[in-house]
């Protein structure tokens, strides 16, 4: 699934920014759009979850993404492109928060940490590889590409039916969609959920600022080594560094650090001139990253009652969405205005800010008592 996900997100910057010269806008509002659609739908989709079971919504959600990448490969304009774009956001949506609620269904409190941990480190290895397929492919054509991404998902479908077993759902009346009501009232919850929307429109650079600066530093080839970089840290590094931070740091901390880290991988991006610099940038940005992710998970776990777990992590997923199509679009315009006002520095000195009021605000929604994650 990642791998067919990073084949694609990376190379739209790249192809119809760089290659066909659509402003950094356009671009970003394409992503935006995706990223709105999925995470939006991914509220409905997770409360689904918890009356049907995840695997049927799992399922659909992979075939609808698979049409939406094959699509990207025939648009030509904006609105064919952005209509793709809302067609893979839908498949999101169904598969993201069902998704989680399938690992916390099959995983036990002592071991979801790692299960996370993995699953995320899963996630990076498609990162890794996703992109230089994908730069090898684009010497075809973009449509290749786009293909190809789409056959990883109709296999990762495949896998799916054959491998992953059911999780039954629950006829509880207080699941499904009006489970949402409940998960609504959490105001601790929503008040994290809304925060760490800080953090993601932080990470959301990776596929436009960071993937735009490479560009002008190196070339359109350039965004392979990136995310080959950032990805492989976190193949390489995530297990052992949650696993360590686990035993001697709290949930609170280790998310507040990471959260901390990637901020000043993007601030220091004002200061790299030479495509070695921002990879010694975007290094610092994956360390924290990488800590972010299974955190967050495991902290939705622990806060949500098991009869509505796909609920938390489908509202849970809103920091995502909001978040990420923010960051989408803001991105596009601060580099935009950069370049308008002579001052390469905005973008990255906006991101350091936003990246320490997150922190603050995490400081503030999240309680002092949170076990160390390698607890559960």
């Amino acid at each position: 699934m990642w791998g067919g996900f990073f084949m694609v997100i990376p190379l739209i910057t790249v192809h119809f920014g760089a290659g066909l010269g659509w402003s950094a806008l356009s671009v970003g509002a394409v992503l935006g759009t995706r990223q709105l659609t999925q995470q939006g739908l991914t509220v409905f989709g997770g409360a689904l979850s918890d009356r049907i079971g995840p695997r049927p919504l799992i399922a659909l959600g992979l075939f609808t993404r698979a049409l939406g990448f094959a699509a990207m490969g025939l648009s030509t304009t904006f609105p064919a492109l952005l209509a793709s774009a809302i067609l893979a956001g839908v498949g999101g949506g169904l598969f993201d928060a069902p998704k989680n609620a399938a690992v916390t269904a099959l995983s036990t409190p002592e071991n979801r940490v790692r299960v996370f941990s993995l699953m995320s480190m899963a996630g990076n290895l498609g990162m890794v590889t996703g992109p230089l397929i994908g730069a090898a492919l684009s010497n075809l054509a973009f449509r290749t590409v786009t293909l190809t991404s789409a056959c990883a998902y109709l296999a990762a479908l495949g896998i799916l039916l054959l491998a992953v077993p059911k999780v039954p759902g629950t006829q509880s009346s207080g699941s499904g969609l009006g489970g949402l009501l409940t998960v609504a009232r959490d105001r601790r919850f929503v008040l994290f959920t809304l925060t760490l929307s800080g953090y993601f429109i932080l990470s959301t650079q990776i596929n436009v600022a960071i993937a735009l600066r490479a560009v002008e530093l190196a070339g359109p080839t350039a965004t392979g080594p990136l995310y080959a970089l950032q990805a492989g840290l976190a193949v390489l590094l995530q297990y052992p560094v949650m696993l360590l931070a686990g035993r001697h740091f709290t949930s609170r901390q280790i998310l507040m650090g990471g959260v901390t880290l990637a901020a000043a991988g993007l601030g220091s991006v004002a200061l790299a001139h030479s495509f070695a610099g921002l990879l010694v940038c975007t290094g610092l940005f994956g360390l924290g990253a990488m800590t972010v992710f299974p955190t967050q998970q495991t902290l939705t776990a622990r806060m949500a009652p098991p009869q509505l777990m796909g609920s938390y992590f489908g509202l849970g997923a809103l920091s995502l969405g909001l978040g990420g199509a923010l960051g989408s679009v803001l991105g596009g315009v601060l580099v935009d205005l950069g370049r308008r006002l002579s001052w390469p520095a905005l973008p990255w000195l906006s991101f350091l800010l936003i990246g320490l009021l997150t922190v603050w605000g995490l400081s503030r929604s999240l309680p002092r008592e949170e076990r160390a994650a390698g607890e559960r």
